[in-house]
């Protein structure tokens, strides 16, 4: 287990940012993921540069509510809240069911670091690369990208009683689709939560006391 990362994103679970964090109620609540966030934001392995920005997606809201954020590391600001699409077969408007595989038509959870941005069938995109095996590592052969999307919108929340759904994508709002890429574009990081229990417990990402005495023992 590499030194580059796991002290630092230890380290910063208990920083300043979990303050940020609790500001945009990211912690307290019915639904906190904030504190396992918070340990996961900034992670890098060695050889890498650090991220500078981070987005999140708390896939245990409704998909009626905004529940991306997008925060800048350096500044502790946040950038964007925004209303953010799941998976045809995750859920109506609750995600419940997500899944790596090709064709699923669902969305992955888990960390990824983004990659260029790209003009595809979706108009301005971007990639991302799934960070942790058997949960979101086939997002790069599921072309599994942020991208604008007309059917992410407040009037579709009124008018249906939750946004359009993707094939997987966390889409967003088209107004708003270029500027958050160009935000979050070549190398920052993207958090997709949802309590599921076999994710909370495998991330390597998430367990920072399991993870510490692992490598203590390591060494």
């Amino acid at each position: 287990m590499s030194k580059a990362f796991l002290p630092l994103s230890c380290e910063l679970a208990n920083s300043d940012f979990s303050e940020v964090l609790i500001g945009h109620e990211l912690i307290y609540g019915p639904r906190p993921p904030g504190r396992r966030i918070a340990a996961g934001v900034a992670l890098h392995r060695r050889g890498m540069s650090p991220a500078s920005r981070l987005a999140v997606i708390d896939y245990s809201r409704p998909s009626t509510e905004q529940r991306l954020w997008v925060f800048d590391l350096d500044s502790r600001t946040l950038l964007f809240r925004e209303l953010v699409a799941h998976g045809r077969n995750s859920g109506d408007n609750l995600a419940t069911r997500f899944s790596n595989a090709d064709e699923s038509l669902s969305s992955s959870i888990g960390l990824y670091r983004t990659m260029s941005p790209y003009s595809g069938h979706n108009g301005y995109s971007l990639r991302m690369q799934g960070l942790e095996p058997g949960f979101n590592d086939h997002a790069m052969e599921r072309a599994i990208v942020i991208h604008g999307a007309a059917y992410v919108s407040a009037d579709m929340a009124k008018q249906h009683g939750r946004i359009g759904r993707s094939w997987g994508c966390p889409a967003v709002r088209t107004a708003v689709a270029h500027q958050l890429i160009d935000a979050l574009k070549d190398g920052q990081l993207v958090f997709s939560y949802y309590p599921d229990q076999r994710w909370l417990g495998a991330s390597t990402y998430l367990n920072c006391g399991e993870s510490t005495a692992a490598l203590a023992r390591a060494n």
